[in-house]
């Protein structure tokens, strides 16, 4: 005679996915990057290099004897085209303290081992990948506009002194302000996509900086026309020029919404390439 021993009924199991929604996942990437020593001090050092090489460069085109507002050459649009300058001069530092920040919000997550955890309860990876970059892409954004705001005022106290003056909400001084925001915006989910591909802090900063800085450097350097061709395309490049004016880059331009889409196609392949072997390698 066989018994036939009574079995527990067997409960479903919900998984983390099921019950973690993506504003969950949003919290949680809010928590772990404002958590990080390394945000902080990062998001400081770019408020602090906007407003320090605003009070720089305002002072030294200060001390230059600018022409009062009603002398030869001291156009509206020179006054306006010095505020956009002195204002959104610290992007260029900036953006390497963001790219290094982009790279870190993920390595680290692979150094400490915190990415396990993360992809345990969210095991389709790519809701936590777009979380953690639209995050990124906020607070960066925010905090570099309130770095660009800073850096116009410091620029206005100082420009005050030589009857130079441009109106916040003027367009041309505003639209280059949020583009400026807009690039360290975009520029830190790039490094975040890098980040995610090469899983090493090293290894990650090493790239997106080489791509800064390295590469416009070698191509400006190639006496070719098929360099000076490609410089325009480069992510730095295009992002710089979407507030930064030609005199101030020294290089060709394309139209603003040009740069723009030349920006989001390397940001779109550094997320795509992110996002594919996200899913195919294990944590």
């Amino acid at each position: 005679m066989t018994t036939i021993t009574p079995t527990a009924p067997r409960t479903a199991l919900r998984s983390p996915a099921m019950s973690l929604s993506f504003g969950g996942i949003l919290r949680s990437e809010w928590i772990k990057l404002r958590s990080l020593r390394s945000t902080v001090w990062s998001y400081l050092s770019v408020v602090v290099i906007m407003l320090g090489l605003s009070l720089m460069l305002s002072f030294t085109i200060a001390n230059d004897g600018f022409s009062a507002p009603d002398a030869p050459g001291a156009s509206a649009a020179d006054q306006v085209g010095l505020f956009v300058q002195s204002s959104t001069f610290g992007v260029f530092l900036a953006q390497l303290v963001v790219a290094v920040l982009g790279v870190l919000v993920i390595t680290g997550e692979y150094s400490t081992g915190m990415a396990r955890s993360t992809f345990t309860a969210v095991p389709t990876r790519l809701p936590a990948l777009a979380a953690k970059a639209a995050v990124l892409f906020v607070v960066t954004y925010v905090v570099s506009l309130v770095a660009g705001i800073g850096a116009y005022v410091v620029s206005a106290a100082v420009f005050a002194g030589q009857d130079v003056s441009a109106s916040l909400t003027d367009p041309d001084v505003f639209m280059p302000l949020l583009g400026a925001s807009l690039y360290l915006a975009l520029l830190g989910v790039f490094a975040l996509g890098v980040g995610t591909m090469v899983r090493s802090s090293a290894g990650g900063i090493g790239v997106v900086l080489a791509l800064i800085l390295v590469v416009p450097t070698v191509l400006q350097l190639v006496p070719a026309d098929w360099a000076q061709d490609i410089h325009p395309y480069l992510l730095s490049t295009a992002g710089t020029n979407m507030f930064a004016p030609t005199e101030v880059t020294g290089t060709e331009t394309l139209a603003a919404w040009q740069d723009l889409l030349v920006v989001l196609g390397w940001v779109a392949a550094a997320v795509a390439g992110a996002a594919t072997l996200l899913v195919k390698r294990d944590a």
